[in-house]
C-alpha cells in the first residue's frame, strides 16, 4: 500500500481492495476515530498496527530511492502506472459486479469521476510549467494553506481504491517537493520539518473529515461509490500522462511516443501478481 501511496497512479486503497481487505481498513479507522466498544477499538487498533509497521517500511524504502528516479525515468514510471491503473480497473469490476450490474443508469457518477480528475489535472495552475518549489526560504502564508489542503484532499484519495494521494499531489504540483522534504528529514535534515508538520494537521484534518463520509456512501450507496471511483480511476489517465508536466523542473506531457511498452507490461503484471496473492490466501 505505501508503494502505491508514495507514487502517483494507484492509491493505496486500491491494493486494499485487490487484496480484500479494503472494507476492515475503512471500519478500523472509522472505529478508532467513533464512540465504537473497546473491543472494536482493540480490534482496529491489532490491525492497523500490523498495516502500520509495513506501511511505515514501504514508505521509507519508497521515498528513499524514489526522488532521483522519478525525476530521471518519469516517463518509464509513468507507464508502469498506466498498466496500475489498466488491470485494476476490471479487477475492481468483477471483484463489485453485484453492484455494478444492472445499475448503469449510475454511470453519471462515472462520468463525474471522470470529470473531477481531468478539470483538476487541466486547470492545475503548475502545469504552466512554473513547478512549485517547498524549499524553506520560498515558504509563504498562501503556500502553507495550499499545502495544509493539498493534504486533505491527497489523503481523502489515498483512503479511496481509486485515484492515489500521489495523483492528486502531482496535480497540485507537490509530489517531489513533499516526497523531497520526506527524505530530508529521514536524513536528518530537519529544516524541512515545519512544512511536513502542516502537510501532517492537513492529513489527520482530511481523515477525520472524509472517512466517515466514504463509510457511509460504501454501505448505503455502495454501486454509486463504485461506480465514482471508477471515474477516478479513468481519470487519472489523464493526470498521469500530464503528470511529468508538474515536476518541479517540468517535462513535457507523456504521448505515445515517450511511453514505454516494457515498464507497462510490468505495471500490469504487479498487478496481477497482487489478485493472485489474495486468491491463494483465500483458498489456503
Amino acid at each position: 500500500m505505501a508503494l502505491a501511496d508514495s507514487v502517483p497512479g494507484v492509491s493505496g486503497g486500491t491494493i486494499a481492495f485487490i487484496l480484500g481487505f479494503y472494507d476492515d481498513f475503512i471500519d478500523s479507522l472509522n472505529a478508532l476515530m467513533s464512540k465504537s466498544p473497546f473491543k472494536d477499538k482493540k480490534k482496529a487498533i491489532s490491525f492497523l498496527g500490523k498495516l502500520g509497521i509495513g506501511w511505515i517500511s514501504g514508505l521509507i524504502l519508497s521515498v528513499m530511492f524514489l526522488t532521483t528516479f522519478f525525476e530521471s525515468s518519469i516517463y518509464s514510471i509513468s507507464s508502469l502506472f498506466v498498466g496500475f491503473v489498466l488491470l485494476s480497473i476490471p479487477l475492481i469490476i468483477n471483484e463489485e459486479r453485484a453492484v455494478i450490474i444492472g445499475k448503469y443508469r449510475n454511470l453519471i457518477f462515472t462520468l463525474i469521476g471522470i470529470a473531477v480528475v481531468v478539470l483538476l489535472t487541466y486547470f492545475n495552475p503548475s502545469t504552466s510549467g512554473s513547478g512549485i518549489s517547498l524549499a524553506v526560504g520560498t515558504l509563504s502564508p498562501g503556500l502553507v494553506v495550499y499545502v495544509f489542503f493539498a493534504a486533505m484532499v491527497a489523503i481523502s484519495a489515498m483512503v479511496l481504491p481509486g485515484i492515489s494521494g500521489s495523483t492528486i499531489l502531482l496535480i497540485f504540483g507537490l509530489y517531489t517537493g513533499v516526497i523531497g522534504s520526506i527524505r530530508q528529514v529521514i536524513t536528518f535534515n530537519f529544516e524541512y520539518l515545519p512544512i511536513l508538520i502542516i502537510f501532517g494537521f492537513g492529513i489527520l484534518t482530511g481523515i477525520t473529515t472524509t472517512i466517515k463520509l466514504i463509510r457511509y456512501l460504501l454501505k448505503t450507496h455502495r454501486s454509486q461509490a463504485i461506480y465514482t471511483i471508477l471515474g477516478l480511476m479513468i481519470g487519472s489517465f489523464y493526470a498521469i500522462f500530464m503528470g511529468p508536466t508538474t515536476l518541479e523542473i517540468p517535462h513535457p506531457a507523456m504521448t505515445l511516443g515517450t511511453f514505454n511498452f516494457v515498464f507497462f507490461l510490468i505495471g500490469v503484471a504487479l498487478i496481477f501478481g497482487l489478485e493472485k496473492i489474495k486468491v491463494f490466501f483465500k483458498n489456503k
